[in-house]
């Protein structure tokens, strides 16, 4: 089955990195996350910026360059950034803007609703949250009511999963990502989510997994494949990452 990977990190020491609440990671680059994935059909991904890589671009695109136009790019940038670098970037294969709320290491969350809604308008992007889903109470209108959006790691927690699924049934995106990160059954999550929408749910590997409680392994895609069936986990596995990158 093939698999778009709508989730990975590259940490490459040639490029800036920046220690994270004392955290540095190891190096994990483009050449190892191609060995990592070598017994898996990717055709693709989405290579996220980290907290520890803050508004760097050098890395991402050299990526993309390094692994050709099936990888997209999701970005952080400041809110001042200029339409010509916003459409410089997605010229190189750039789709979307992150806010790290859980981390830091982006725009802070008080910009997302003008900076998500600019850059929809600009280039076609949606904004990408990692959040702790028991903290969507306070932002779900502002959240709801924008353009497009998807929330990283099936939301990270039980006690804020019905706040998720409230934002699933207003179109927003969730990555079936992290299994190693939350603290519930990521089956009955991927049940839930996707009997309210099945384009909803996106796969990713989220190597190297980095200050997960365990990394990512082979069993999370048969996760998926025995919540749904064959036929609606290839949606999840593939095909919904397709229409959400924009990716012909």
């Amino acid at each position: 089955m093939k698999i778009f990977d709508a989730h990975l990190h590259i940490i490459d020491p040639r490029f800036p990195v920046a220690e994270n609440h004392g955290y540095l990671p190891p190096a994990f680059t483009a050449p190892d996350y191609m060995r990592s994935v070598e017994n898996f059909n990717v055709s693709g991904g989405a290579i996220v910026s980290g907290s520890f890589q803050g508004f760097d671009q050098s890395y991402l695109l050299d990526t993309l360059d390094m692994l050709g136009e099936r990888f997209v790019g999701v970005t952080q940038l400041p809110a001042g950034t200029s339409d010509e670098e916003i459409l410089s970037l997605h010229e190189k294969g750039v789709r979307a803007v992150r806010f790290n709320v859980k981390r830091g290491g982006s725009e802070t969350i008080e910009r997302l609703d003008h900076f998500a809604r600019r850059i929809h308008d600009i280039a076609g992007w949606h904004a990408e949250l990692y959040i702790d889903s028991k903290d969507l109470v306070e932002l779900k209108d502002v959240i709801s009511r924008l353009p497009a959006v998807s929330i990283d790691h099936l939301g990270l927690s039980k006690q804020g999963f019905p706040e998720l699924l409230k934002l699933v049934e207003q179109g927003v995106k969730v990555k079936a990502t992290g299994f190693g990160r939350i603290d519930f059954d990521p089956s009955q999550a991927i049940r839930a989510i996707h009997e309210l929408n099945p384009e909803a749910l996106l796969f990713g590997t989220d190597l190297p997994s980095t200050r997960a409680k365990r990394v990512f392994q082979a069993g999370d895609v048969t996760v998926i494949q025995e919540a749904l069936g064959d036929k609606e986990a290839e949606k999840v596995l593939y095909h919904n990452a397709l229409q959400w990158y924009k990716i012909e």
